[in-house]
C-alpha cells in the first residue's frame, strides 16, 4: 500500500512534501536521534513531514529501512558498510536495500574518563575498567577497539565492563561502575555526565601512520580529524587528534527518488538552521556531501541530485 501510495504522488504531479516520512535513530540521549530531531524539524519548514522513530540499537535501525518500516535512519559509514557485506553482527544477514543519501558530518569518537582520573593519554587505561558487551549496540565493539589500538591496548590489556548500549555505558561511568566509556564528541549525554561528576576528560591516542593502519585494519572508513576544544566538546581539553567516522544520512531502496531529491533540497536549504541548533552539524555542507565509501551504494535520487548540481563524488 505505501509503494502505491507514493506511485499515485508521482503519477498525479502531487507534491512529494504531502507524504509523511520517517527517520530511525538510537534512543534519545544519543547524537543520532539529537541530530534525527534536528533535522526533522529543519526541513519541516520545507514542506517535508518528518516524525523521528528511536530504535534500540543500529541492527533495528538498519532493518527498518530494509523491511521498509522507515524511510531514512543516520549510521556510521562503517556500520552501513558492515551490513551490506553482512559481517560482525550482521553475519548471516546482509541488507541489500540500504542506500547513502549524503554525509552529514565527520563524527570524532572518543573513550572518555572523570577530570579527577589522572589519567590523560589512551594508554593509561591498562588493567583499568571499560565498557564492553554492547548487546544493543555491538558496533561499539569495533569501535572501542579501534580507540584502545591508539595507545598500544586491546580488550585483553582491559577490564571489561558488560554494558547493553551507549547510555548504559556512561550512566555506569558516572556511578563509578568504570573507569572509561565511549561515546562521540559533542553527545549531550557526556555533558550530563560531566554535569554529575566534576568533570570529564576525552583520552589521547596516537594518530600516526601506523596508527591509522590498525584503526583502518578494523573498520576501513575510519580516519583521523583534529578536534579543537568549544563549548559543546565537553571533555575537550585541548586539540587533539581523534578517531572519526563520518555520519551518513541513509535511505531504503524503496523510497522514491523524487523523495530522496526533496529531502536533499531541504537539508540544502537548511544547513544554517540545522547547524544553528546542533554546532556539529555546522560541518554538514550539500557540496561536500557526495563521498565515495567503500562497499556502500548511493540512492539513485541522490545521484541524480548530485549531478544536476554538478557536484562531483569526493574521495574519502
Amino acid at each position: 500500500m505505501k509503494h502505491f501510495i507514493a506511485a499515485a504522488f508521482a503519477a498525479l504531479a502531487l507534491p512529494v512534501q504531502a507524504e509523511t516520512i520517517s527517520i530511525a535513530t538510537l534512543p534519545q540521549g544519543s547524537v543520532w536521534n539529537t541530530m534525527g530531531n534536528v533535522i526533522a524539524a529543519s526541513v519541516r519548514e520545507d514542506g517535508l513531514q518528518m516524525v523521528v522513530q528511536p530504535y534500540g540499537g543500529n541492527l533495528a535501525m538498519m532493518q527498518a529501512l530494509e523491511q521498509d518500516l522507515a524511510e531514512f535512519s543516520i549510521n556510521d559509514i562503517n556500520d552501513v558498510i558492515a551490513a551490506a557485506d553482512g559481517i560482525d553482527h550482521y553475519q548471516g544477514q546482509a541488507l541489500s536495500d540500504l542506500r547513502v543519501v549524503a554525509k552529514l558530518n565527520p563524527l570524532p569518537i572518543g573513550l572518555y574518563v572523570r577530570a579527577d582520573s589522572g589519567m590523560t593519554e589512551m594508554s593509561d587505561l591498562a588493567g583499568k575498567r571499560v565498557s564492553s558487551g554492547w548487546n544493543a549496540f555491538p558496533l561499539a565493539n569495533s569501535h572501542v577497539s579501534a580507540l584502545l589500538s591508539t595507545g598500544g591496548l586491546t580488550y585483553d590489556d582491559v577490564v571489561g565492563v558488560p554494558v547493553p548500549g551507549l547510555i548504559r555505558g556512561s550512566d555506569d561511568l558516572s556511578s563509578g561502575r568504570t573507569d572509561a566509556a565511549f561515546f562521540a564528541v559533542g553527545g549531550p549525554k557526556v555533558a550530563e555526565v560531566a554535569s554529575s561528576v566534576g568533570g570529564v576528560r576525552f583520552l589521547k591516542g596516537d594518530s600516526d601512520a601506523e596508527a591509522l593502519e590498525r584503526i583502518r585494519a578494523i573498520r576501513p572508513a575510519f580516519y583521523f580529524s583534529e578536534v579543537q576544544p568549544a563549548d559543546f566538546r565537553v571533555g575537550i581539553e585541548e586539540t587533539m587528534m581523534m578517531v572519526t567516522w563520518d555520519n551518513v544520512l541513509l535511505a531504503g531502496a524503496h523510497v522514491p527518488d523524487a523523495t530522496v531529491k526533496a529531502m536533499l533540497t531541504a537539508l540544502a536549504d537548511s544547513a544554517a538552521e540545522m547547524g544553528e541548533a546542533y554546532p556539529p552539524l555546522r560541518a554538514f555542507s550539500i557540496d561536500n556531501a557526495y563521498v565515495g565509501y567503500p562497499g556502500a551504494t548511493y540512492h539513485p535520487g541522490a545521484e541524480a541530485f548530485y549531478a544536476e548540481r554538478g557536484i562531483a563524488q569526493q574521495a574519502l
